[in-house]
């Protein structure tokens, strides 16, 4: 295993892919001289030169469009939407040309299309630079979306989505580039689909993603050290789709559920994931699901609001000492 930060995992990710077969190309603002805005691709354009690492302009758009098109002629773009927020722009070209080209086409073309994009809410960015997304893009049929919540996750699913001939968006957390964590030294691809269980427990499972994981890793710690409850933690590293069978065996288990999600709640992944334990083990539960979510607010730029409006393990821990009433 190699100790490495999630940035290094996903650079590295890229480097082996584009040495794997010369198709595979890079594109977006910055990710060439500059090297990323999180370094995410450091040296690349140097070993690879500017036709394969491509520095685009400022039009998400237009560069997004450019490389959906180039994969229908068998080329696999990774294109880096610099920020989630900026995504806006390009959800013509991933939602109606993407996702929809294999059916409206017959199976006659496919996008073997990789963006990745960093969400999520950093420190003071402010409200245009602090999105949660990831509920808009899990709701487009035809997108395979995944979020990683380790370097190791990172680099496999990266690796994985290359080689994938479905459109995957990999949405990663803006907090969580300089995390470090262990890395297979060999060459290792995570399924891009299903769910992990980061934790065993017995008492209640406390579903997350990103870097809503680590908060209910935290939590299971607290409450197990001082209310002697044991949380399962369930990593939901795909959004799309999710995984019903993991999401049903957990709660069947510990027959409750708390669902952890840094963004708003309206129509978003907690109340997903809530539908199906209502539809799927309804008669399993011992106690309602509950959410713990984000105010239904625009994040604000001063850091003592922007902590207010947003949750962390202490949230988790008192919606499972609630739902115990202890």
């Amino acid at each position: 295993m190699a100790d490495i930060m999630m940035w290094e995992a996903i650079m590295r990710a890229h480097d082996e892919e584009m040495a794997n077969d010369p198709m595979v190309i890079a594109m977006g603002e910055d990710i060439g001289v500059v090297g990323g805005t999180y370094k995410a691709t450091t040296g690349l354009y140097d070993k690879y030169g500017e036709q394969r690492v491509i520095d685009t302009p400022i039009s998400e758009n237009g560069y997004t469009g450019l490389g959906i098109g180039a994969s229908f002629l068998g080329v696999r773009p990774i294109i880096e939407i610099m920020s989630v927020n900026f995504a806006w722009l390009a959800m013509d070209q991933i939602f109606n040309t993407a996702a929809k080209v294999r059916y409206m086409s017959g199976g006659q073309l496919q996008a073997p299309v990789v963006i990745r994009s960093p969400g999520g809410t950093a420190h003071q960015l402010g409200s245009q630079h602090s999105a949660r997304m990831e509920k808009v893009f899990m709701g487009i049929a035809g997108l395979r979306v995944v979020t990683p919540s380790s370097p190791r996750q990172a680099y496999g699913l990266l690796k994985s989505a290359v080689r994938c001939n479905d459109p995957v968006f990999i949405n990663e957390h803006e907090l969580m580039y300089n995390m470090r964590g262990d890395v297979p030294e060999d060459e290792y691809f995570h399924p891009l689909e299903g769910s992990e269980i980061a934790r065993e427990g017995r008492d209640v499972t406390l579903f997350g993603y990103n870097i809503s994981v680590h908060w209910c890793l935290k939590a299971a710690e607290l409450l197990s050290k001082h209310h002697a409850i044991e949380a399962e933690v369930v990593d939901l590293f795909t959004l799309s789709p999710l995984d019903r069978e993991g999401i049903r065996n957990s709660v069947s288990k510990t027959h409750r559920a708390v669902i952890v999600e840094e963004a708003e709640p309206a129509v978003g992944v907690g109340a997903e994931v809530m539908a199906i334990i209502n539809e799927e083990c309804f008669f399993e539960l011992d106690a309602a699901p509950v959410r713990v979510s984000a105010l239904n607010v625009p994040i604000p730029y001063n850091h003592a609001m922007e902590k207010a409006a947003l949750p962390d393990e202490n949230d988790v821990v008192e919606a499972v000492r609630n739902m115990f009433g202890v």
